[in-house]
């Protein structure tokens, strides 16, 4: 029955039921109680709704024997787990329940997949019951908004799609050589003259204090929280190039707009390098709400171990001086004594695995974002006209057919946090093409997140993404159609 109703990622359970459909009407309403953290989701509900009516859904805090009612509750009787959700259609009725609001947003983008336009033109709702819970708290997508900027507008594309597919973290790779991409109140000269150019010389941009409030909010209101990154003690071209005291001969460094990597590099032994990690991360760590604040840490390829770790060890401090946790890239798992909770994010599988089973360990949790598998930048194909292969290539396949609890030899399941994706855009320019690499394989990569094995097969996870194609093609997005896939005509 799944693989006929389209959900993505697999539930729990789904079980139809002999009943009409849900048939959505000029006169369905929306009924939610009267709490104010569930009406920005009810609106949302009715907004979805009435665009496919052509009327505005009213919105009600009383059923008062209403027909064709689209209910919104919470509850405590549904699975085990904050995000967990239960969806019943029958009756006349539809019934959305969770134990939070995030399992409520869980709920709609279930409801969102289950509507089916009907000969006459009108959308229906099978009577089903699903009950859903996801495997991993940690489902998210890395976004690379420095080598080429990505709009508030196309970042709000992109936040839609991964909630279309339940994932619920958004990390925003904010900093690299080639750019800064968020204003500091405490260091305003990053954007001013690091901003303006992305790789190739092409334009470039950056998010505002008022940006990113619009950003975080407009994520929240879809269950997406958002670690932000500013990526040290290398990748740091654009911050050397802002403020000249971060070089040892006080000089400022030349733009750059290429797409090496690991030749930049903070300098512990200069007193202005810890004034700028304390100021930076202490803006980022205000300016976001959240647990999290990823320092990078990656690809630091011209300095000692010993430099480094200093240097990730006062990253780190300026971090939780603030009360966040911190993320660094597979690297910092040779950093002896991270702080509690630091999250490792596993990139490169070419490597030894004995430091991420070590800071396992040593209490550290593992986020998986293997390359060959998850880098959503990686082409689909030898010749495909966008992105790299310095990892292979990764159709949709690739992306889904991988086990997390067993991709890191000796690392235990429970270490694992969940999994996240990553797309690069050294050769990504617009927002077509950052659907066209995201889409299909962001959502193979969201049910290897959500779905326990058991729920998970290729065949009929490309039954159940058969019709994705046509709500990609109603939003007016790019897309390319793998032939992996199995795709409506």
């Amino acid at each position: 029955m799944s693989d006929v109703l389209g959900i993505v990622p697999a539930p729990l359970v789904v079980e139809p039921a002999s009943q009409p459909p849900f048939v959505i009407t000029r006169s369905t309403v929306v009924v939610v109680d009267a709490d104010e953290e569930l009406l920005p989701l009810a609106v949302l509900t009715a907004d979805l709704l009435g665009r496919l009516t052509g009327r505005a859904v009213e919105i009600r805090h009383a059923e008062a024997g209403s027909p064709g009612v689209v209910r919104m509750r919470l509850a405590e009787d549904v699975l085990p787990g904050v995000e967990a959700y239960r969806v019943v259609v029958g009756s006349g009725r539809v019934l959305l329940e969770a134990r939070s609001t995030e399992g409520l947003v869980h709920a709609v983008v279930t409801l969102r997949q289950l509507l089916r336009e009907r000969p006459d033109g009108s959308v229906e709702v099978e009577a089903v019951r699903v009950e859903d819970a996801p495997r991993y708290p940690w489902r998210g997508l890395s976004v690379d908004v420095a080598r080429h900027f990505v709009s508030v507008p196309d970042l709000k594309v992109v936040i839609g799609l991964m909630g279309h597919y339940k994932l619920n973290v958004l990390h925003l790779h904010l900093t690299d050589d080639q750019g800064w991409r968020l204003d500091m109140p405490s260091r305003p000269e990053l954007v001013r003259r690091s901003a303006a150019r992305s790789v190739d010389g092409d334009p470039g941009g950056y998010y505002s204090a008022a940006d990113w409030d619009g950003i975080l909010a407009f994520a929240r209101a879809r269950g997406i929280r958002v670690v932000p990154e500013i990526d040290v003690p290398g990748h740091v071209n654009a911050a050397l190039h802002a403020y000249s005291e971060l070089n040892p001969d006080g000089e400022p460094a030349e733009e750059y707009l290429g797409t090496e990597v690991g030749f930049s590099r903070l300098y512990d032994d200069l007193p202005a390098t810890h004034a700028f990690l304390a100021d930076v991360l202490g803006d980022l760590a205000e300016m976001t709400p959240g647990a999290y604040v990823h320092i990078g840490g990656d690809e630091v390829l011209t300095m000692e171990h010993a430099e480094y770790v200093r240097l990730v060890r006062a990253a780190s401090a300026a971090v939780t001086a603030h009360g966040k946790r911190v993320v660094g890239w597979q690297e910092i798992a040779a950093v002896p004594d991270l702080p509690a909770g630091t999250v490792v994010q596993y990139w490169d599988m070419r490597v030894d695995p004995e430091p991420f089973v070590a800071a396992a360990a040593a209490g550290a949790r593992i986020l998986l974002s293997p390359g060959a598998k998850v880098y959503l930048d990686m082409r689909y194909e030898p010749g495909f006209p966008l992105g790299q292969e310095w990892a292979g290539t990764v159709d949709l396949r690739d992306a889904y057919e991988w086990e997390p609890a067993t991709l890191v030899e000796g690392l235990p399941p429970e270490a694992v946090v969940g999994v996240g994706a990553a797309v690069w855009t050294e050769t990504l320019r617009t927002l077509d093409d950052l659907t066209t690499m995201l889409l299909p394989r962001l959502a193979a990569v969201a049910e290897v997140a959500w779905s326990a094995p058991a729920r998970r097969d290729f065949d009929d996870f490309a039954e159940r993404l058969r019709s994705h194609g046509r709500h990609w093609d109603r939003m007016g997005l790019a897309w390319h159609p793998s032939r992996q896939g199995r795709w409506d005509g």
